[in-house]
């Protein structure tokens, strides 16, 4: 059974290390959000290491100005990696390439210093995919076309962004993991290294062990995020314990019409998805 908690402090005696999810956990895409990145910030300075755990696309470095530009303290985490940190290996295994690349230009950080060429679908010999190039606008179906025909030549796609959907003010935008879910369904074979697969919690775990002043217990780390897929999976599959987040991409469903967790509504969602959760609540706080 899941239990519902009011609050982070709840549970500040079982464990010493968080790894929070950042989008839809601290901030919405447009502003953080207060009470997550105090109840962080209070943990990191009374309990021990908070390592947030992105599937920005971005190497953690080229996105911290962003967490600052929302309201994000960087009192409320003690290390940040992502999944662009962690796709960054794959990318250099296959350097020059060419790649065909999608996404945005602002996910350029990803691919510095790493001798990539880029080209057209014609010629490349595997896609490199953090997104739609315009994520405002497009679709996954926009891109059916073009994917439908690197299907067919057999590329392999490098998804440095393995989320379906995220939140973005009041609105869910399409994410890389849309663009690889379609690839897949035509029959794509598709590489990623971000939530809910290992590489990224072994670079957290790490970075956590390097913060502790004494040997790592997995059974004293929590993981903190709002997708089942990717947050609440991934870490389960690492045998991590969890704390949902309603509030953010399933929130529709998470929740009841005063904002509270519905508890028929989440029991659904974890059957559908075949995953159990240790921890509810409808918004991070203390």
């Amino acid at each position: 059974m899941t239990r519902l908690i009011a609050g982070l402090g709840a549970l500040a005696d079982r464990y010493d290390v968080l790894l929070s999810d950042v989008w839809g956990v601290i901030h919405n895409g447009r502003e953080a959000l207060a009470p997550a990145c105090q109840a962080l910030e209070r943990w990191r300075i009374e309990r021990g290491p908070v390592i947030l755990i992105s599937n920005s696309p971005r190497p953690a470095a080229a996105v911290v100005p962003q967490l600052d530009s929302l309201g994000v303290p960087r009192a409320a985490w003690s290390a940040f990696v992502t999944s662009g940190d962690a796709t960054r290996v794959l990318l250099a295994a296959r350097a020059p390439g060419p790649a065909w690349r999608i996404g945005p230009e602002r996910d350029d950080p990803l691919y510095d210093g790493l001798g990539l060429r880029f080209g057209g679908l014609d010629e490349a010999t595997f896609i490199a995919c953090t997104g739609p190039d315009d994520d405002e606008t497009q679709t996954p179906e926009d891109y059916r076309p073009a994917l439908t025909c690197a299907a067919r030549r057999g590329l392999p796609m490098i998804c440095a962004n393995p989320d379906i959907v995220v939140q973005r003010g009041d609105r869910l935008i399409y994410c890389g993991g849309a663009l690889a879910q379609l690839y897949e369904t035509l029959g794509g074979e598709v590489i990623m290294a971000g939530k809910p697969h290992a590489p990224i919690y072994r670079l957290a775990l790490a970075q956590a062990r390097e913060r502790l002043a004494e040997p790592l217990d997995p059974a004293r780390v929590l993981a903190i995020g709002d997708g089942l897929a990717t947050d609440i999976a991934g870490a389960a599959a690492q045998g991590l314990d969890t704390l949902f987040v309603a509030a953010g991409i399933h929130g529709e469903a998470a929740l009841d019409a005063h904002g509270r967790v519905d508890g028929a509504g989440l029991a659904a969602l974890l059957a559908a998805a075949s995953l159990r959760v240790n921890f509810a609540m409808a918004e991070l706080a203390w």
